[in-house]
């Protein structure tokens, strides 16, 4: 069992992005998450995802890569990802040389992390079609597989992006490319990530039974193509609060379930599968007992969700911490991770 972290970075004090006066921002600054990220790497965390999202007015950070080339200068050990990059937004020409540039940075630890986007208000921002999102996410796919595989250079002729005779620079490090990984909420994305060669991300939403069921048929998938997975070819994401008092522990639970609100707000009416939207948890359940999908409670609270997340299949769970403290991190390293060694 690997742990990781799953992130995001907000710009300005702390102070300023509570939930109620910015929205939800990540507890984690521009001046403080890297000596964050440097105390997970010691502690042993194995790698980062960072987000990507944009007009959400809270302060967030945007341009995750620029984060990462940056991580890759702080960091030796530590895998830096993307959790994810929205396809559809990204000429693919840059996003294939910025890459290239972090994955020679960090000596070849980038996991290149995809998806096609959710949100309406993005799509509507950019000035995209959300029907188009599925077009798009394929042809910078296989743009980026294309240009960091030719030996020589290339033309690129896809639906919406054509190219000729050019050549990307600087070479990726990885070889034969950086580990792609799906981020899928639905069957449909899992047999493709399994079929297609690619590692998988599934989300903090769906509980331990649905999360089973889809790590089966990413496998089932893999293995009717004659692939053999590895260790860590999921990454499952999960909230995480360790607590030290019941009154800490009302508070958490209720800081999640406005979380459960804004993400409702936020994806519109097209919930698609992340899980039965009835069964998340809504502001008026701040008194909730569990909460299946988090890692929320004492120490030994989460030893326990993290044995069923195991029991279920799953060998590497991305950390989205919710306070983002170094002093939760040490409290998790040692208290939790020693359990699963």
């Amino acid at each position: 069992m690997r742990f990781g972290l799953f992130s995001d970075v907000s710009a300005g004090q702390a102070d300023d992005f509570k939930a109620g006066q910015k929205g939800f921002a990540s507890a984690q600054t521009i001046n403080t998450f890297g000596d964050y990220i440097v105390e997970a790497e010691r502690l042993g965390f194995y790698g980062l995802f960072l987000v990507e999202h944009h007009f959400t007015g809270n302060g967030q950070v945007s341009s995750s890569l620029s984060v990462l080339s940056y991580l890759a200068g702080r960091t030796t050990k530590m895998r830096l990802g993307t959790g994810v990059v929205v396809l559809p937004w990204h000429n693919p020409v840059l996003l294939a040389e910025q890459i290239a540039t972090i994955d020679q940075l960090s000596h070849g630890r980038f996991d290149f992390g995809v998806g096609k986007g959710y949100r309406p208000h993005e799509f509507a921002g950019f000035n995209m079609e959300r029907e188009e999102a599925f077009e798009r996410y394929e042809d910078v796919l296989a743009f980026c597989r294309k240009a960091w595989t030719a030996e020589d250079r290339f033309d690129f002729h896809g639906t919406h992006w054509n190219f000729e005779n050019i050549v990307i620079d600087p070479p990726i490090y990885q070889k034969p490319t950086p580990p792609v990984w799906i981020g899928a909420t639905s069957e449909e994305s899992v047999i493709r990530a399994g079929k297609g060669g690619f590692n998988l991300l599934l989300d903090q939403i769906a509980v331990p039974k649905l999360l089973g069921e889809r790590i089966a048929a990413f496998k089932d998938a893999a293995a009717s193509v004659g692939r053999e997975l590895g260790p860590q070819s999921v990454c499952v994401t999960r909230a995480m609060h360790i607590v030290s008092s019941d009154e800490e522990l009302d508070e958490a639970r209720a800081h999640r379930a406005k979380m459960y609100d804004a993400l409702v707000k936020q994806t519109g009416p097209k919930w698609d599968s992340f899980t039965a939207r009835e069964s998340l948890p809504t502001m008026a359940d701040t008194t909730l007992t569990d909460d299946e999908a988090a890692l929320v409670g004492y120490p030994e609270q989460i030893v326990e969700k993290v044995q069923i997340l195991k029991d279920a299949g799953v060998d590497y769970i991305g950390i989205a911490d919710f306070s983002a403290s170094q002093e939760s991190l040490r409290r998790f390293a040692n208290e939790v991770m020693p359990h699963f060694e």
